[in-house]
């Protein structure tokens, strides 16, 4: 048994919960668009959800937990029935890369959110200079 062997890599501390359902939606085969559908969300709560930029209700976590298979307590903390890792998911390199990609992808939306921002700050002024 190696190290890497021990390490849950869907646990809080390694996974947040939009980790956990990508995976889980994935191992599926299913599109974020297709589940949307399926769980008759608009395809922005998927995404929200997978971003960890929102967090679904009860009863949608139920209805996914049974849609993709896994337990609800698996997809909130990663404890419990979920996705079965392959042996490349087990490799410590991917887990920092995630994590990386992970934090590039909150900048990256903090950004955009100050961008629309500035961008109505910039038309106000722009409307009173006319």
């Amino acid at each position: 048994m190696t190290e890497s062997d021990d390490i849950n890599w869907y646990s809080e501390d390694a996974a947040t919960f939009g980790d956990r359902l990508a995976a889980a939606r994935n191992a599926r085969g299913m599109s974020q668009k297709m589940l949307a559908r399926r769980m008759g969300v608009a395809l922005k709560t998927v995404e929200g959800w997978e971003n960890d930029m929102r967090e679904p209700r009860a009863n949608k976590l139920s209805m996914m937990s049974g849609l993709l298979d896994v337990s609800m307590s698996w997809l909130l903390t990663g404890e419990g029935q979920g996705v079965d890792l392959d042996g490349e998911a087990a490799m410590p390199e991917l887990a920092v890369l995630l994590n990386e990609m992970r934090a590039l992808r909150t900048e990256m939306q903090r950004g955009a959110e100050r961008m629309g921002v500035l961008e109505k700050r910039l038309k106000k002024v722009l409307a009173g200079s006319l």
